[in-house]
């Protein structure tokens, strides 16, 4: 486990942001953007799946998100993990393993044969599920995956992301109306501040990335991408 100072939020957070730049998870590109799966354009792209190659750092970052859901949720909260396909999978069983409880995984769909099952294990019903997904951006995805859990009988209060965006109102707007509380451990700000810190990019790259986390779909329109989250 790691040492008690380490699960203060804000150190938490900076540790997270630099363990990704640490194992090349982060990548900024301002002259040259990442088109996202929402077709906004982006100067900035994080892979959290790389934490899963990185023994010592996913074991710290999984001390970090039992540490989030304990101090911000309680301790006797969850019945249950789902981990959201694919990427949450992983984390999910990882978490699950920390906190001494059962383990389930949501399919994007039904996988339209046999039961035609979208959550695959053992949820008794009025089961509290926590979900956990590696990032969430505005939340859409990790909606899918708490609406199935709910459509299949467990209660769904809370979910946890290792990496949050933190750059949408739409997102926070998405989980107050979804009755369900978002914990994280680090955001793009935190990325940002260590890249400044450590110089990691020109000032001009950190300029035009920060241009973005300040108004990101208006950057994203004037690059050539979508101006409006759907």
């Amino acid at each position: 486990m790691m040492p008690t100072s380490f699960s203060d939020p804000a150190v938490m957070a900076e540790l997270v942001a630099k363990m990704l730049w640490e194992i090349k998870a982060v990548h900024f590109s301002a002259d040259k953007p990442y088109k996202l799966s929402s077709g906004m354009m982006s100067p900035v792209y994080i892979d959290c799946r790389k934490l899963l190659s990185y023994p010592r750092i996913r074991s710290a970052v999984m001390d970090f998100a039992a540490a989030t859901v304990m101090r911000n949720a309680g301790f006797e909260q969850f019945d249950c993990i789902a981990g959201g396909e694919t990427a949450g999978i992983p984390f999910a069983a990882l978490l699950a393993d920390r906190l001494g409880l059962p383990m389930i995984y949501v399919r994007k769909q039904p996988k339209g044969h046999g039961r035609n099952a979208q959550i695959e294990g053992h949820m008794p019903e009025g089961a509290r599920v926590l979900v956990i997904e590696d990032l969430t951006t505005a939340g859409g995805s990790m909606f899918k995956f708490i609406d199935a859990v709910r459509a299949a009988g467990g209660v769904v209060d809370h979910g946890i992301a290792l990496f949050f965006y933190g750059i949408f109102p739409e997102a926070k707007e998405r989980f107050v109306n979804g009755n369900v509380t978002l914990h994280y451990i680090a955001t793009w700000r935190e990325v940002l501040a260590v890249a400044r810190a450590q110089k990691l990019f020109d000032e001009n790259t950190l300029a035009e990335v920060e241009a973005f986390l300040d108004a990101p779909l208006a950057w994203s329109a004037r690059n050539g991408g979508v101006a409006s989250l759907s």
